[in-house]
């Protein structure tokens, strides 16, 4: 399907953002908002938000991807993820004022751009959002990312003979053996579901979603140690339990693909994904998902 991309400015708080629209020659109504993650604006690494943006525009889906404030080309201080829910919401407006046949729509996010639309579920009680596609979800904690390492470096290197050489011919730093340790102790504290961890934000995604009683699509790369954070955290921590039970989860764990998917086969392999699954929301009498790995 053919379409058009245009610069759109819209106001959020007193400060103008920008954002690019990619818009069909005849939208479905179902929009989608990519939310940007880390510190980074609206084009992605290896132009991911661009090419995403574009493949999805030309299904038939209008895209809005845009700058935080304090954030590529938009106003204001810069911020956080945590606070980027007005920006969010004013991005949504923005999307239906230009895009009249859009009625509902779709969080894109990867990393802390899928923690920041969990956090406006959370936050906010917005009914036009009836779907989250999320890649990678943030959820650093100083607990989380220690096991995470000690279980998927430090045992692999425990297991290498090289490694032992290393230690037993006293060529390993102090540091690298005090780094180890340190994870050990932290890695162990609070293990198992014993406790919510004192990070607010982690929280707050778990509440968000639970509360979301939309369909959610999570994309989890192999290579990747913030996915496998997100995982070690679902496991560990009593605010995630029942995350896995949601009715309406689609979960794909995504081999040998990096963070941001920098590579051509993996993009594609996400934007396809992505398309899948929001034609199959769209489609008339079909029934609710269910959990799904690939």
């Amino acid at each position: 399907m053919n379409y058009t991309e245009e610069t759109t400015l819209f106001a959020c708080e007193g400060d103008t953002l920008l954002g690019i629209l990619a818009k069909p020659e005849i939208p479905t109504n179902t929009g989608v908002v990519v939310i940007v993650g880390g510190p980074q604006y609206r084009v992605g690494s290896h132009r991911q938000f661009v090419l995403l943006s574009r493949a999805l525009a030309a299904a038939g889906y209008a895209v809005l991807r845009f700058d935080y404030r304090g954030m590529g080309d938009s106003e204001g201080q810069p911020r956080q993820f945590e606070t980027a829910s007005a920006d969010i919401a004013e991005a949504i407006n923005a999307l239906q004022q230009r895009v009249a046949s859009v009625r509902q729509v779709v969080l894109w996010g990867l990393c802390d751009g899928a923690s920041a639309a969990l956090l406006y579920c959370f936050g906010i009680n917005d009914q036009r959002v009836r779907g989250l596609c999320l890649l990678n979800p943030w959820v650093r904690s100083e607990a989380s990312l220690a096991r995470t390492q000690i279980k998927h470096y430090y045992t692999q290197r425990l297991m290498q003979l090289a490694f032992w050489k290393k230690l037993l011919s006293g060529r390993m730093a102090l540091d690298a053996l005090s780094d180890l340790t340190d994870n050990i102790r932290l890695s162990t504290s609070g293990s198992g579901r014993l406790r919510t961890e004192k990070q607010g934000f982690q929280q707050g995604m778990a509440l968000g979603w639970q509360r979301f009683d939309g369909p959610i699509l999570l994309l989890l790369s192999g290579d990747d140690y913030v996915a496998k954070e997100f995982l070690e955290y679902v496991t560990t921590d009593v605010a995630w339990k029942d995350s896995w039970a949601h009715p309406h989860l689609q979960r794909h764990s995504l081999r040998e693909v990096d963070h941001t998917c920098s590579s051509a086969a993996s993009r594609q392999w996400v934007e396809q994904l992505t398309l899948d699954w929001l034609t199959k929301q769209s489609a008339p009498g079909q029934p609710s998902r269910d959990s799904v790995v690939a």
